[in-house]
């Protein structure tokens, strides 16, 4: 695979995971399993509309990624962003559509399944356990696992954010907002997922913690993980995105590459401040 980020972060490949980590179990409160459908990418949510009570927030949209590739959701507050993750993820029931993943229809999954299914989910906020070291919330990540190599999975994990490997010891709700990101994307990756979903991994961050914080999500596509990620610094986003999509009240307004949307005299104009 040719490499499109320009030389940010490291060429690491040792968190690839060769396989999903667990199998899916579809006794547990969980619907079959489908086949998917031919020329499908490794990710697709098609056509989803769903939302809260009676109210429909995600309307007809779809969302794609490719195997190892990032794709980055833009779009005003109140767009679906987040819901549509969380209709991916089976945290949200869809009325219409489907999500199918790695050849698999797995729309009647529930959240629990799709983790043993390769999907890992970072959500924006209460993302850590605060009174847990570091350490012990990476371990919570390996919770399903039951192979020989978890060890090597988190010193694999402290690899990649060094700045808390030195912390393992410590509580992570005395970190700063930054590293208490990162610990909640190791804790994600410590299931070894074939997808990582982060949901604005970048909030409430400094311009500097976030450049380093997209360092390592490219660092992670490039071990074959593909990236979904919802994200408010759009531009920045767009910077490393494979493929973009701007919602707007829950369907697609403009899907394209990250440069190609950046290029677009109207997406700049009306999502990127000019």
């Amino acid at each position: 695979m040719s490499d499109v980020y320009d030389g940010r972060g490291n060429r690491d490949a040792s968190i690839v995971n060769p396989r999903p980590g667990g199998t899916v179990d579809g006794t547990r409160r969980s619907g079959a399993v489908g086949p998917g459908h031919a020329g499908d990418p490794f990710l697709i949510g098609e056509n989803m509309r769903g939302g809260y009570g009676k109210a429909d927030i995600l309307n007809g949209c779809t969302l794609a990624v490719e195997r190892g590739r990032i794709a980055v959701i833009v779009g005003p507050n109140g767009a679906g962003k987040s819901t549509a993750m969380k209709a991916i993820f089976g945290m949200l029931n869809l009325r219409e559509g489907s999500v199918r993943l790695d050849g698999r229809d797995i729309t009647a999954l529930n959240p629990q399944d799709r983790v043993r299914a390769g999907m890992g989910f970072v959500p924006q906020v209460a993302n850590v356990f605060p009174s847990m070291t570091v350490e012990e919330n990476l371990e919570m990540g390996a919770f399903i696992r039951d192979d020989a190599e978890i060890a090597r999975t988190m010193e694999q994990v402290y690899e990649l954010f060094p700045a808390v490997a030195a912390k393992r010891r410590q509580a992570a709700g005395e970190l700063s907002g930054g590293q208490r990101q990162q610990v909640a994307v190791g804790r994600a990756l410590m299931t070894r997922p074939t997808l990582l979903m982060l949901d604005e991994p970048t909030a409430g961050v400094s311009p500097i913690v976030m450049d380093e914080l997209f360092d390592r999500i490219i660092e992670i596509a490039r071990t074959g993980i593909s990236i979904l990620m919802v994200e408010q610094n759009a531009r920045q986003a767009l910077e490393i995105a494979d493929v973009g999509y701007v919602l707007v009240q829950g369907a697609n307004r403009y899907t394209g590459t990250g440069a190609a949307l950046m290029a677009d005299p109207e997406v700049r104009r009306t999502f990127l401040g000019g």
